[in-house]
């Protein structure tokens, strides 16, 4: 007898990439899952949307500023099989935006440099990413 297939679930998410060559990365809340645990920001890509438009609106909502669909380039991707989910996340990096990133969510945020990745507990699906990002930056 198979298993049934757990559902997928498309959520996109943002290397931003600062002057410094700095990404940011947020930490989530107590009160969610995987609280505790650091991720780029981003979220779910609802029913009709685009993956560069749920970035804009998360962007938007979660850290206060604006971009860009045109700015998001394509990054990689992780494919992570959660107990109750199957998660599948573009990850586009960005490097042009407007406004001043702000905890919007009350999250914390931090800027780190790629190598210092490594440092930071993720969810299981971004962990192979802290590894790749140094050299898919260079």
């Amino acid at each position: 007898m198979e298993r049934p297939t757990p559902p997928l679930l498309l959520v996109a998410a943002c290397v931003l990439l600062d002057s410094e060559g700095r990404i940011l990365i947020a930490k989530r809340p107590e009160g969610r899952s995987l609280a505790g645990l650091w991720e780029f920001p981003g979220g779910k890509v609802e029913a009709g949307e685009s993956p560069e438009h749920a970035l804009v609106r998360e962007l938007a909502e979660e850290l206060g500023i604006d971009i860009a669909a045109a700015d998001l380039l394509p990054l990689t991707f992780a494919s992570h099989a959660y107990p109750d989910f199957h998660l599948l996340m573009p990850l586009f990096v960005c490097r042009r935006w407007r406004g001043e990133v702000g905890p919007h969510e009350g999250q914390e945020l931090r800027w780190v440099k790629p190598a210092e990745l490594i440092s930071y507990a993720m969810p299981p699906a971004d962990e192979p990413l802290k590894a790749a990002l140094p050299a898919l930056l260079s």
